[in-house]
């Protein structure tokens, strides 16, 4: 089975259970699930959670509660722009000067209350979130198809905002936990907690990518993000 039936299996399974949750249909996105909140509560409860003073997450629906509990306990929130189309392709979300965490978490909200930041305005980041389709309990994870949350990791990491030590993690249904997730590729990062509304998997996740893999880009990709299109003049 290849990442796009993959994809498939997982978005019906969750669809004909019942336990998909708004937006509808799951189909084409981090699929939003029932015990979104648990998950989010069961992985605030970890160390690595709790050593974390920075954390990036993604926006989408199923890690709403994450980016809540984050700001509530004083975390700095970092999210990308979509598609890392902007010339600042992060936003800051400072819990110190933010007076409305329930809104400023919300994918608009993420633009209103976020103050634009680049890379070289970040601080280092200690955990990374992010939503996934499908998971397995070594780590390999499987997100929407677009690649931009592992093309994230890779710009963090040539800022040296990131590195081999820093956690990853992903909430998920039960459901999105399987056992045939197909092998990784090199540009991929494995998570190091899998967190469901039951349990935390503390995998045994391989080794994350060094580096944006240049090979991969064509130029038109690399035009419509202008902070690649930076890096590779660098």
């Amino acid at each position: 089975m290849n990442k796009r039936q993959l994809r498939e299996r997982v978005w019906d399974e969750l669809e004909e259970s019942g336990e998909a949750r708004f937006p509808f249909p799951p189909h084409g996105r981090i699929p939003n699930f029932a015990g979104a909140s648990e998950a989010a509560d069961r992985l605030a409860a970890t160390a690595e959670w709790q050593a974390a003073e920075t954390v990036k997450a993604n926006p989408d629906a199923p890690q709403l509660p994450v980016r809540r509990a984050a700001l509530r306990a004083g975390k700095t929130v970092y999210v990308a722009v979509p598609r890392l189309r902007d010339e600042h392709p992060f936003r800051r979300l400072d819990p110190d000067v933010i007076d409305d965490y329930d809104a400023a978490t919300t994918v608009s909200g993420i633009d209103e209350y976020g103050d634009p930041a680049g890379p070289e305005e970040m601080e280092r980041v200690d955990l990374i979130v992010s939503g996934s389709v499908a998971v397995d309990e070594t780590g390999a994870r499987v997100g929407k198809g677009e690649g931009y949350s592992d093309l994230e990791f890779a710009v963090l990491r040539a800022f040296d905002l990131v590195d081999e030590g820093t956690t990853t993690a992903t909430t998920v249904h039960e459901r999105q936990v399987v056992d045939d997730v197909p092998p990784p590729a090199d540009h991929d990062v494995p998570m190091d907690l899998v967190v469901t509304p039951e349990r935390v998997v503390r995998t045994s996740a391989g080794a994350k990518p060094s580096g944006i893999r240049w090979d991969e880009l064509d130029d038109e990709r690399i035009a419509e993000m202008p902070i690649l299109a930076r890096l590779r003049e660098q």
